[in-house]
Protein backbone atom coordinates (compact mmCIF):
# COMPACT_ATOMS: atom_id res chain seq x y z
CA UNK A 1 0.00 0.00 0.00
CA UNK A 2 1.26 3.47 -0.83
CA UNK A 3 2.12 5.80 2.02
CA UNK A 4 1.19 9.45 2.33
CA UNK A 5 3.76 12.06 1.41
CA UNK A 6 5.44 13.80 4.34
CA UNK A 7 4.10 16.92 6.00
CA UNK A 8 7.44 18.62 5.34
CA UNK A 9 7.05 18.17 1.59
CA UNK A 10 3.42 19.30 1.69
CA UNK A 11 4.35 22.46 3.59
CA UNK A 12 7.22 23.26 1.20
CA UNK A 13 4.89 22.92 -1.81
CA UNK A 14 2.32 25.17 -0.15
CA UNK A 15 4.98 27.71 0.76
CA UNK A 16 6.04 27.85 -2.89
CA UNK A 17 2.43 28.36 -3.96
CA UNK A 18 1.98 31.16 -1.41
CA UNK A 19 5.21 32.76 -2.68
CA UNK A 20 3.62 33.16 -6.11
CA UNK A 21 4.27 29.94 -8.00
CA UNK A 22 1.36 28.16 -9.64
CA UNK A 23 0.33 24.75 -8.34
CA UNK A 24 1.80 23.08 -11.41
CA UNK A 25 5.09 24.95 -11.12
CA UNK A 26 5.41 24.07 -7.42
CA UNK A 27 4.57 20.43 -8.18
CA UNK A 28 7.24 20.22 -10.88
CA UNK A 29 9.80 21.89 -8.61
CA UNK A 30 9.30 19.39 -5.78
CA UNK A 31 8.60 16.32 -7.90
CA UNK A 32 4.99 15.67 -6.91
CA UNK A 33 1.95 15.35 -9.14
CA UNK A 34 0.11 18.53 -10.08
CA UNK A 35 -3.12 16.97 -8.77
CA UNK A 36 -1.57 16.58 -5.32
CA UNK A 37 -0.39 20.19 -5.24
CA UNK A 38 -3.84 21.42 -6.32
CA UNK A 39 -5.54 19.19 -3.73
CA UNK A 40 -3.24 20.40 -0.94
CA UNK A 41 -3.87 24.04 -1.88
CA UNK A 42 -7.62 23.41 -1.78
CA UNK A 43 -7.35 21.70 1.61
CA UNK A 44 -5.29 24.61 2.92
CA UNK A 45 -7.95 27.10 1.78
CA UNK A 46 -10.91 25.03 2.99
CA UNK A 47 -9.81 23.69 6.36
CA UNK A 48 -6.41 25.22 7.01
CA UNK A 49 -4.82 21.82 7.50
CA UNK A 50 -3.12 19.48 5.03
CA UNK A 51 -2.44 16.50 7.31
CA UNK A 52 -2.86 13.15 5.56
CA UNK A 53 -5.94 11.17 6.50
CA UNK A 54 -5.79 7.64 7.83
CA UNK A 55 -5.45 5.03 5.09
CA UNK A 56 -6.97 1.59 4.93
CA UNK A 57 -9.48 -0.03 7.20
CA UNK A 58 -12.96 -1.22 6.46
CA UNK A 59 -15.34 1.48 5.37
CA UNK A 60 -18.50 -0.52 4.87
CA UNK A 61 -18.98 -1.90 8.37
CA UNK A 62 -21.42 0.89 9.25
CA UNK A 63 -23.84 -0.39 6.61
CA UNK A 64 -23.77 -3.85 8.12
CA UNK A 65 -23.95 -2.51 11.69
CA UNK A 66 -27.15 -0.69 10.77
CA UNK A 67 -28.77 -4.11 10.22
CA UNK A 68 -27.18 -5.80 13.24
CA UNK A 69 -30.48 -6.40 15.05
CA UNK A 70 -32.04 -8.00 11.97
CA UNK A 71 -28.99 -10.20 11.39
CA UNK A 72 -28.90 -11.40 15.00
CA UNK A 73 -32.67 -11.95 15.05
CA UNK A 74 -32.48 -14.07 11.87
CA UNK A 75 -29.63 -16.04 13.43
CA UNK A 76 -31.65 -16.69 16.62
CA UNK A 77 -34.53 -18.15 14.60
CA UNK A 78 -32.29 -20.80 13.08
CA UNK A 79 -28.97 -21.06 14.89
CA UNK A 80 -27.46 -23.69 12.61
CA UNK A 81 -28.10 -21.86 9.33
CA UNK A 82 -25.33 -21.36 6.81
CA UNK A 83 -24.26 -17.96 5.57
CA UNK A 84 -26.14 -18.54 2.31
CA UNK A 85 -29.33 -19.41 4.19
CA UNK A 86 -28.93 -16.43 6.45
CA UNK A 87 -28.36 -14.20 3.45
CA UNK A 88 -31.56 -15.52 1.82
CA UNK A 89 -33.53 -14.91 5.02
CA UNK A 90 -32.27 -11.34 5.16
CA UNK A 91 -33.08 -10.83 1.47
CA UNK A 92 -36.71 -11.68 2.26
CA UNK A 93 -36.67 -8.74 4.68
CA UNK A 94 -35.22 -6.47 1.98
CA UNK A 95 -31.65 -6.48 3.35
CA UNK A 96 -29.11 -7.22 0.64
CA UNK A 97 -25.74 -8.30 2.02
CA UNK A 98 -23.04 -10.54 0.58
CA UNK A 99 -21.82 -13.72 2.23
CA UNK A 100 -18.38 -12.24 2.84
CA UNK A 101 -19.97 -9.17 4.42
CA UNK A 102 -21.93 -11.39 6.79
CA UNK A 103 -18.82 -13.41 7.56
CA UNK A 104 -16.90 -10.22 8.45
CA UNK A 105 -19.81 -9.12 10.66
CA UNK A 106 -19.64 -12.38 12.61
CA UNK A 107 -15.85 -12.18 12.93
CA UNK A 108 -16.10 -8.61 14.20
CA UNK A 109 -18.70 -9.66 16.81
CA UNK A 110 -16.85 -12.92 17.64
CA UNK A 111 -19.81 -15.10 16.66
CA UNK A 112 -18.87 -18.54 15.37
CA UNK A 113 -21.09 -20.65 13.15
CA UNK A 114 -19.22 -23.91 13.28
CA UNK A 115 -21.03 -27.04 12.34
CA UNK A 116 -20.42 -30.43 13.84
CA UNK A 117 -18.48 -32.49 11.31
CA UNK A 118 -20.43 -35.35 9.81
CA UNK A 119 -19.46 -38.81 10.95
CA UNK A 120 -18.74 -41.44 8.35
CA UNK A 121 -21.39 -44.16 8.20
CA UNK A 122 -20.78 -46.95 10.64
CA UNK A 123 -20.52 -50.51 9.43
CA UNK A 124 -22.07 -51.96 12.57
CA UNK A 125 -24.98 -49.59 13.28
CA UNK A 126 -26.25 -46.04 13.56
CA UNK A 127 -23.92 -43.55 15.29
CA UNK A 128 -26.56 -41.14 16.57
Amino acid sequence: MATALSMDLRLRVLAAIEAGASCRQAAARFGVSPASAIRWAQLQRRQGDVCPRQQGGERRSQRTAAHAKAILKALEKKRDSTLAELRAALAEQGISLGQTTLWRFFVRHRITLKKRPRMPPSRTGPTC
